[in-house]
């Protein structure tokens, strides 16, 4: 593992949280939908980043 693609999979893991916890407190579902656009990217392109496809 590389060190980005460590970093982008961990900050995917943190939005995931933040996704849980704003709808656990019921906010806008415009920003639980931002927040999982962005996790999902972060940690596709960690995986992707990953040597294990080569």
């Amino acid at each position: 593992m590389t060190g980005l693609s460590t970093l982008l999979i961990i900050v995917g893991l943190f939005l995931v949280g933040g996704i849980i916890s704003f709808a656990k407190q019921q906010m806008p579902k415009g920003l639980i939908v931002l927040l999982s656009i962005g996790a999902a990217l972060c940690l596709a392109a960690g995986v992707m980043r990953l040597d294990v496809w080569s």
